[in-house]
């Protein structure tokens, strides 16, 4: 099952992509009295309420998908069931809590000459102001637009309370998967590489991992895929693309570490809850480790695709003054 946030009001609403690329509009397609009328706007909310609650919206779902000619044609006069095209916005555009793996894929290291594997997954917070959704521009901040670099990651959603688990234990709690693109400043890059002192490392390093925290600088979705559809997430394919040209390429199973593994490993300090999102890193092909480098530029396309998810795409451009 495909969930999407619909940019409807103030903050959207929920829905789901059909089979058929349409869109079903939670709120709209739910006659009055129904258990359906029950749905959240908030897809937080409806993996918050469990297994009963995403059974509830598959089956709004499949009544559609299920249904009749006549069914779908009263749906789409009440703007319940839209075209492909319907804006959307972050499946979650408000989480909770986002962290994001670094130092992920074996490949992303390799390209990344002198950089030591770790021996246990590394995360660093990104702010939720930084979320934007498909479709959406991302500015290229005025005090640092010259070395914007992309970053495809899959990220993982919480659907349930996961602290102290083991691995094992750690997948039970994911309830999706989406593109992200976990969009770079990095202009403070030579001053990490050019430290010399521990301390002048370390202050050079936070002031880099700003650069992750503008506005935008955090695209997702364009839809969360439920656990369900993904019975192996290390079987799925990440494929970044800048103005059509493929820059990454790489499976899930390059990460050093399983998916379970890193989820439990940051568990034991973090409790994630329904709605909170995992960037789990990004494979090689970044633009800072291409020679010469390539940073994005106002009027380019960059694109995410994942496997069944399906493609994350955002223009980038200059900020107005």
């Amino acid at each position: 099952m495909k969930l999407v946030t619909i940019a409807q009001g103030s903050s959207g609403t929920s829905g789901a992509m059909l089979r058929s690329g349409e869109i079903l509009n939670f709120s709209r397609a739910a006659a009055a009295g129904t258990l359906e009328a029950w749905i959240p706007a908030d897809l937080s909310a409806i993996l918050a309420a469990g297994p009963q609650g995403l059974a509830l919206v598959r089956a709004a779902v499949a009544n559609v998908e299920e249904g009749d000619d006549e069914l779908r044609r009263r749906l789409r006069h009440a703007l319940a069931l839209t075209a492909p095209d319907t804006p959307l916005l972050s499946p979650l555009p408000a989480p909770r809590l986002l962290l994001a793996a670094g130092l992920a894929y074996k490949s992303h290291l390799a390209e990344m000459a002198g950089t030591p594997t770790p021996k246990q997954p590394t995360a660093f917070m990104k702010s939720p102001h930084s979320v934007t959704g498909p479709g959406a521009a991302v500015a290229l901040p005025s005090e640092a637009g010259e070395h914007v670099d992309y970053e495809g990651e899959l990220a993982v959603v919480f659907g349930s309370e996961c602290h102290r688990v083991t691995p094992d234990q750690a997948m039970a709690c994911v309830a999706g998967y989406m593109a992200a693109n976990d969009i770079s400043a990095r202009d403070w890059i030579p001053a990490v590489v050019g430290a010399t002192q521990p301390w002048e490392a370390r202050h050079s390093w936070e002031v880099n991992i700003m650069g992750k925290q503008f506005d935008g600088f955090t695209p997702l979705g364009p839809v969360l895929l439920t656990a369900d559809e993904v019975p192996d997430p290390g079987r799925l394919e990440i494929t970044t693309r800048l103005n059509g040209k493929p820059m990454q390429h790489a499976p899930v199973s390059d990460l050093i570490f399983e998916l379970g593994q890193t989820i439990s490993h940051f568990s034991r300090w973090y409790t994630f809850r329904p709605g909170d999102v995992l960037l789990t890193g990004t494979p090689a092909g970044v633009g800072v480790g291409r020679k010469p480098p390539v940073f994005m530029r106002a009027g380019d396309v960059v694109e995410v695709e994942i496997t069944g998810i399906g493609t994350l795409r955002n223009t980038i451009v200059a900020r107005s003054a």
